[in-house]
C-alpha cells in the first residue's frame, strides 16, 4: 500500500544502519496489517447484526475488536509519507524524480482501488457502485504530496497541521452549487454517494481532507530518520505522550475536535468506550490524536527490539500492497466457501448485498471466539506467501515490482 520500494531495495538491504532504522517502520506497518485482517475477518464472518461501535447494542469485546483497528488507516498513510522520503534519500533521488514516482504510484493506486480492490470487495463485475476507501486516499495523497514536497519543510509541516487540526471547522459546511459541486465536497471532506455517470455511483468513504495532511506529516517526519537513533526515540516518545495527554484533555472538555460529544453511560466501562468512540469518516482531529500518539510511542519502543516477533511483523510490512490485495480476496473467498458448505449458496456475499447486509441467513456467522480463530488461521496462511514475495522483490530487478 505504501512505497514499499523504499524498504526492499538492494541499496537499503546492503546498508546495516539504514536497515536498522527501517525495521521499526516495517514492523509497525506489519502489526497494523495484522489488525486490518482482523477487521475484515470480522466483516465477513461475524454473527453480529449491529454496528460494533453502536453503544446501545454492542458488547465491550466487540467494540474493542473494531476500535483497535482504527490505528490501521492513520498508520498506513503516515508511514506512506515517511517511506516516500526515505525512498528518495536512499537512492539520492532529486525532488523531481520523487515527484514523478509519487504521481505514477498514486495514479496506479487509484486505478487499483476502482478495479482490482473493488473486485475483491464485491466479487462481481457489476460496476454500478464502487467504493473509494484507503487505497484511494493514499493514491490521491501521494499525488498531492508530489506537489507539496517542493515547498520548504516548515510549510509542509504547517499545511499538515492545519489540515489535521483545523478540518473539523468545516464540519458544518455543506457546499453544493455550480461553482463548487457537492460531489467535489464529498471527495474532499464529507463522505457520500456521488454519481460518476448515469447508473454508476462512487461511495467516497475516505474524503481526502485530512488524509493529505497525515501523509504530508509523515513525509516531514522522514527527517527524523536522518538523525541519531537516541534523538529519534526521544522525539517519538515525547510526541506520542504529548498527543495522548492532549487528546484526553481536549476530549474531556467536549470543546472541539469531533462531531460527537461524549456522555456518561450506564457504567464506567461504557463511559470509557463513549470517550474513545470518535468519527473516522473523515477522521476527526481527536481521532487522529488518539491514533497517531500511540503509533509514535510504538515506533519509539520498536527502536529497541529486533527479536523474532519483530522480524515476522516486518515481513508483512515489507509487502503491504501485495498483502492488502491477497488478504481481501482470501478472506472474502473463504467466507464464500464456508457459506457454500453450510447453506449450499452464498449470494449474500456477492455484489452490494454484503455491503448492505441483505439476505443473510438468521444463523449466519460466528461469535468473537470463532472470528479470532479464523483470523489467526488467515495470518498463518498469509505469512509464507509474504515471505515468498519479499524474496521475489529482493531478487528481481524488474522496476514494476515496486508498484506491488
Amino acid at each position: 500500500m505504501q512505497s514499499d520500494k523504499s524498504i526492499v531495495s538492494a541499496e537499503i538491504a546492503a546498508a546495516p544502519g539504514a536497515r536498522s532504522r527501517l525495521l521499526p517502520l516495517d514492523a509497525l506497518r506489519g502489526l497494523i496489517m495484522l489488525l486490518m485482517a482482523l477487521d475484515h475477518v470480522r466483516d465477513y464472518f461475524s454473527n453480529a447484526r449491529y454496528p460494533p461501535l453502536d453503544l446501545a447494542h454492542t458488547t465491550p469485546a466487540l467494540f474493542l475488536t473494531r476500535w483497535v483497528t482504527h490505528f490501521c488507516a492513520p498508520g498506513f498513510v503516515l508511514l506512506a509519507g515517511t517511506s516516500a522520503f526515505l525512498w528518495a534519500a536512499a537512492r539520492r533521488k532529486s525532488k523531481a524524480e520523487l515527484a514523478r514516482y509519487l504521481l505514477t504510484r498514486g495514479a496506479w493506486l487509484i486505478v487499483l482501488e476502482l478495479t482490482v480492490v473493488r473486485l475483491a470487495w464485491f466479487l462481481d463485475l457489476d460496476y454500478r457502485i464502487s467504493l473509494a476507501q484507503v487505497i484511494w486516499a493514499i493514491g490521491w495523497s501521494m499525488i498531492a504530496l508530489a506537489g507539496m514536497m517542493f515547498l520548504p519543510d516548515s510549510w509542509i509541516l504547517a499545511i499538515a497541521m492545519v489540515m489535521i487540526a483545523g478540518h473539523n471547522m468545516l464540519d458544518r459546511v455543506n457546499l453544493g452549487n455550480e461553482r463548487f459541486p457537492s460531489s467535489l465536497w464529498s471527495i474532499l471532506h464529507r463522505p457520500g454517494l456521488l454519481e460518476v455517470w448515469p447508473g454508476h455511483s462512487l461511495y467516497v468513504l475516505y474524503p481526502l481532507i485530512p488524509w493529505i495532511g497525515v501523509m504530508a506529516f509523515g513525509y516531514w517526519m522522514g527527517r527524523l530518520y536522518e538523525k541519531d537513533g537516541v534523538y529519534r526515540r526521544k522525539w517519538l516518545l515525547a510526541a506520542g505522550i504529548l498527543l495522548v495527554a492532549a487528546f484526553v484533555a481536549l476530549r474531556f472538555s467536549n470543546l472541539y475536535g469531533d462531531p460527537t460529544h461524549w456522555h456518561r453511560q450506564e457504567d464506567g466501562l461504557f463511559t470509557l468506550l463513549a470517550f474513545v468512540n470518535l468519527e473516522k469518516y473523515p477522521p476527526s482531529f481527536l481521532f487522529l490524536m488518539m491514533t497517531l500518539g500511540p503509533l509514535f510511542i510504538g515506533l519509539a519502543l520498536l527502536e529497541s527490539y529486533t527479536g523474532r516477533l519483530v522480524q515476522i511483523a516486518a515481513t508483512f510490512g515489507r509487502v503491504p500492497l501485495f498483502y492488502y490485495v491477497v488478504h481481501l480476496f482470501g478472506i472474502h473467498l473463504a467466507a464464500v466457501g464456508v457459506a457454500m458448505l453450510r447453506y449450499g449458496q452464498a449470494g449474500w456475499l456477492f455484489g452490494s448485498a454484503w455491503l448492505f447486509r441483505e439476505g443473510y441467513p438468521a444463523d449466519y456467522g460466528y461469535g468473537l471466539v470463532g472470528v479470532y480463530l479464523i483470523w489467526i488461521l488467515a495470518v498463518l496462511l498469509l505469512y509464507p506467501i509474504c515471505v515468498w514475495f519479499v524474496k521475489v522483490k529482493q531478487q528481481s530487478r524488474n522496476g514494476w515490482l515496486s508498484y506491488l
